[in-house]
């Protein structure tokens, strides 16, 4: 579980985020969402120590990151997985050798403990048999899940997911989507996911935070999302699902004047 406490930070004398409260539940999909320039990017930043709030605590289950040493920092690093929004693979590696890297750089496994590890984690993205592709080679989707097998290498405790569907096709979405949930409750994961996507908010949101203009106006889960009476929160719902809508009826259809 991680906890935020009052978190503030700001740039250059503008407040981004003010005094935020969260909670981000081990064993569930945690989603934060909010219109762009809300926070939510500097709220996961922080989260992850890319960004020092000016105030506040980030507690990893009882352990202030704001508080750690330069080694319990490093150590606590071990424990966190990373999906970057744009897969981030190396072109030069194998999708095999992508799912490796973690485990050479953090691990004293050996050579063969390493490689098992990485086919593991491959097959539980159902990629098994392309282990020898470059990420040239393969879809978006599939590159997306070589990404999620390299965050779920080092087993964490903590995994982090950036607009984990961006570009990617409604079915691929969803593909992507429920593996997410399925890993978070098949390994207990504390998984924090940050998103525009309505139909990830719809289809795994367990825990929703809803950041707005750096405050943290809404929490709830996929069941209440659409019964709330926070005027903003309907506002982006609303808009987002509206823009959703018209992107995948453009999609298969290919222009709204196509419509009959």
């Amino acid at each position: 579980m991680i906890e935020v406490q009052n978190l503030t930070k700001s740039f250059d004398g503008r407040t981004v985020l003010h005094g935020i409260d969260a909670t981000f539940y081990e064993g569930k999909t945690n989603l934060i969402i909010g219109q762009s320039g809300s926070g939510k990017t500097v709220l996961v930043k922080s989260l992850v120590g890319l960004l020092t709030p000016d105030s506040g605590k980030i507690l990893f289950d009882g352990r202030n990151l704001l508080t750690m040493s330069s080694e319990e920092v490093k150590d606590l690093r071990k424990e966190i997985g990373m999906l970057f929004q744009g897969s981030a693979l190396f072109d030069s590696e194998t999708v095999l050798g992508n799912v490796e890297f973690p485990l050479k750089m953090f691990t004293r496994k050996s050579r063969e403990e390493i490689r098992e590890r990485a086919l593991f984690c491959l097959e539980r993205v159902n990629l098994k048999g392309a282990e020898k592709k470059f990420p040239a080679e393969i879809s978006g989707g599939m590159q997306k899940r070589v990404a999620i097998a390299r965050a779920i290498a080092l087993n964490p405790k903590y995994l982090f997911c950036d607009e984990p569907n961006s570009g990617l096709d409604p079915k691929t979405s969803i593909l992507i989507d429920e593996l997410l949930s399925d890993i978070t409750h098949e390994y207990n994961i504390t998984t924090v996911i940050n998103t525009h996507d309505m139909n990830s908010v719809l289809g795994i949101g367990e825990n929703i935070i809803f950041i707005n203009k750096g405050h943290r106006e809404w929490v709830g889960d996929m069941s209440q999302i659409y019964n709330t009476a926070n005027e903003a929160l309907n506002d982006f719902v609303f808009a987002t699902r509206l823009f959703q809508e018209v992107r995948e009826y453009v999609a298969e259809h290919g222009t709204i004047n196509d419509r009959k």
